[in-house]
Order: structure tokens, then sequence, then C-alpha cells
């Protein structure tokens, strides 16, 4: 299962760096704009910088936000969990970032929101996928682990842990040996932190994205043992309640579907799309060049199914509050997406 090889990899550290050293469409400042863009309609977008997003950036650089006289003004965060209380409360517009169990627990408590899209789809291949399951080398070397189903008592490195976007695909992944959250020991671990504690010994797995996933690799110091099903996804469009019957909602969402249509399926980018992305993220070009990246529909349709699959595995693994599950389809509205593709 060994994937494609980055000749040159950025150190983990720049690929993580300070947001400060991203591009204006990271920040939302641009100190070139001009008097036009203050005419145009702004849209508050909170997201968490990443070529899981590209949609968003290819839009705005494209300019086909502009065209719908929309100005965007984005906002980076930490993650999606971040975002929710500012969605909930007026502060965002639009947040595109990873779905969690916090989400589930705040549509629970009453705060306000709608799921109208989604962002990347897991392709499926393991040649290609741009998040792996990976499993230290030793320990594949040694015998101790040849499928996923020897992972059951194992410490597992998780960004976000077992209640993030990252927990879910690991739930995915572990049932390919039957396993759930709940067989293994889910380890907090930021992605660039999960190279070095796997060469050390501290976590006997983790599920790096690309670049990183590759990264360790090429170091020899792990494997991918499983990668999500192709369809897994735990990343969307959120829009506030306020937002979701604005006069802008459908143009934002088909102008953002329109820079989803210029990504190929394969996930190979064409020059100009992954220049967009290292200008705007900070990223080396032969970095984001080498590494798999995910595959995005067309309209952007919001995936009730996997929101559905999302919700089971976090009651089962304790990450929700509640245990009567909340109806999904109460939560999602895909008429922006349908509009996109009239």
């Amino acid at each position: 299962m060994r994937r494609r090889s980055l000749l040159s990899l950025a150190s983990a550290a720049a690929l993580g760096g300070a947001l400060a050293a991203c591009g204006p469409a990271v920040t939302g400042k641009d100190p070139a704009a001009g008097a036009g863009a203050e005419s145009a309609a702004a849209v508050r977008v909170g997201h968490v910088p990443s070529s899981l997003f590209a949609p968003l950036y290819v839009a705005d650089a494209m300019g086909y936000f502009e065209a719908a006289g929309i100005t965007v003004e984005l906002t980076p965060l930490k993650s999606g969990q971040d975002g929710i209380p500012m969605l909930a409360g007026d502060q965002l517009d639009v947040m595109i970032a990873g779905f969690s169990a916090g989400m589930f627990n705040a549509l629970d408590q009453g705060l306000a929101f709608k799921i109208v899209g989604s962002m990347g789809i897991s392709p499926g291949d393991p040649e290609s996928s741009p998040t792996a399951l990976e499993v230290s080398q030793e320990l594949i070397d040694d015998g101790s682990v040849t499928t996923v189903a020897d992972l059951a008592g194992r410490k597992i490195g998780v960004a976000g842990g077992p209640g993030a976007t990252g927990g879910y695909l690991l739930a995915a992944m572990l049932e390919e040996g039957g396993l759930t959250l709940n067989d293994v020991e889910v380890s907090n671990l930021s992605t660039p932190d999960q190279e070095p504690a796997i060469a050390n010994g501290s976590v006997a797995a983790a599920t790096p994205s690309a670049p990183f996933s590759t990264a360790m690799e090429e170091a020899g110091v792990a494997s991918p043992l499983a990668v999500p099903t192709q369809g897994t996804t735990g990343t969307g469009v959120l829009y506030s309640e306020t937002f979701l019957g604005g006069e802008l909602a459908q143009s934002f969402f088909s102008a953002l579907a329109q820079g989803s249509q210029e990504l190929s399926s394969d996930g190979t980018q064409t020059d100009e799309v992954y220049q967009i992305l290292a200008d705007t993220l900070g990223q080396e070009l032969e970095v984001l060049k080498s590494a798999p990246m995910y595959s995005y529909l067309p309209d952007l349709a919001p995936q009730p199914d996997q929101l559905e699959a999302m919700q089971t595995v976090w009651i089962e693994a304790g990450q929700i509050t509640y245990t009567e599950p909340i109806d999904v389809n109460g939560v999602v509205d895909a008429s922006f997406a349908e509009g996109a593709s009239a």
C-alpha cells in the first residue's frame, strides 16, 4: 500500500506554521483590494485553513464570489467546534470545517444552524487516499500488527481526539477489522506530532492526512494499513439561521460550487489550482502537488447518511451527551446544492 513519494517535504513545523504567514485569503485581509470590493456584500466565513477546503479558496481566487457581488471575509479557526458558537451567535454567516461530536451536542442543546453542503469526499483508493491509518513500521515488521483487528487495545493518535472528524474517520477504518472506537485507546495528538509519537512508541498508529502520512512512509516510520472507504466524509458547509434565509445564501453557495467544479475528481489538480492553494495556505507548491487530495461533488450536496453514521459512532463512543439520536434531516438543507446544479 505504499503511496506516491514526496521527494521534497517542507518540515511539519513549516506546514503547520503560524496563520500570520498565510495569504490574504486565509486572514481575510487584502491590502491590495480596490474600491470595487467595498461595494460588494460581505459574507463572514469561518474556516480551518487546509487544502481540504479547496473549493472555497479556488472560488475566491477565480473571482466567482466577486462575480456574484460578494466579498468573503475569512476568519481562520483552529477547529470546526470553535466556530459553532460563533455561527449560532451570528458572528459568522458560514462555516466550512470538520464536523464533530460537539456539533451534535450543540444541536441537541438548541443552538441553531444548518448543514447545507459537503466538502472533501474520500476516494477510497489505498494508493491515493489523503488520509490513512498509519501503523508503526516496527510493529508491522515484527508481526505484532498485520491486520486492523490487531490494533485492539492499542493507542492511536488522532488530531482532536475521538470526538473530532479524525475520530470518525478512524472509526470508519477500524470497521474493516471489526473494531470500534471503544476497542482502542484514542489519544488527542496534533497531526505534526503523530510521526514522532509513532517513532518513539508513544502510539502504535495514527490517522494523519497528506502530506504528513506520506512523510511517515518515506521516513520508514509507518505504513498504511487502511483508508476510509469511498464516499466517507466528515466535513462540510454550515449556515447560520440568519444567513440561511438571506438573499446571498444561494449565490454564495453557487459560487462555492463553481470552485468545486474547477477541481478534478481524481485528486490531481491543475497548476493554477495548486498555485492558488500554495498562495492561500503558505505551503510549498511541490508538497501540494505530491500529496493526495480529496474529491468533491460538483454541487457540494450534503451527505445525511454520513451524518447519521457520525452520530451513531459518537453515541456508541460516549462522545455525544444524549442517547436518543436527533433527526439529521431536520438539520440538513439540500436546497442550495439543488439550486447550484439547476
